[in-house]
């Protein structure tokens, strides 16, 4: 269990858990894809952002978790990298991590000019961009299929969630 305190910015993580998420980031979107993360990852995670502009709800967020999850990420035995392709209705997306010296975001996906819950989608990329910063992560994102906005977002964070809980997952002996 990671415990961080950013400001008025809380996280528990739990990468041992069973997907039970409590997140209240000040934006139901991104509230509402944080606990597919969780799900799909059974992390339990519990986060709390103080309300205030969007930008600083997103980047408060994405370091809390980033910052929860780089312990995990590099425990000793630890896979250090996962992989995930899952669909969200027509959306089909494809997660690939490692933790990295050097972290960065690769994606084709472009959502800036598109609208979910009122926001712009930008607020994937930008919290895909701190939270891969935060936790020390190369990640590749690939949209192999989507149209609709919402589902598209539904399966790059379903498979970032099982993508992670792999790389966080022990090495198996062989």
């Amino acid at each position: 269990m990671a415990t961080t305190g950013q400001g008025r910015t809380s996280v528990r993580v739990n990468v041992a858990g069973t997907g039970e998420a409590n997140v209240e980031t000040g934006i139901s979107v991104l509230d509402h894809l944080l606990s597919l993360l969780a799900t799909y990852a059974s992390f339990d995670i519990s986060l709390e952002v103080e309300p205030g502009n969007a930008d600083a709800e997103i980047v408060g967020a994405a370091r809390a978790l980033g910052d929860s999850l780089a312990a995990p990420l590099r425990a000793k035995g630890a896979r250090g990298h996962g992989a995930a392709a899952l669909p969200a209705d027509e959306a089909l997306a494809n997660v690939v991590l490692e933790r990295s010296d050097r972290p960065a975001v690769f994606s084709n996906v472009d959502l800036s000019q598109a609208r979910v819950g009122g926001l712009a989608t930008d607020v994937a990329a930008r919290f895909l961009d701190q939270l891969t910063e935060s936790a020390g992560l190369t990640l590749h994102v690939r949209l192999i299929e989507g149209s609709d906005t919402q589902h598209v977002l539904e399966a790059i964070f379903k498979a970032l969630g099982v993508a992670l809980a792999e790389a966080c997952r022990p090495r198996s002996a062989t």
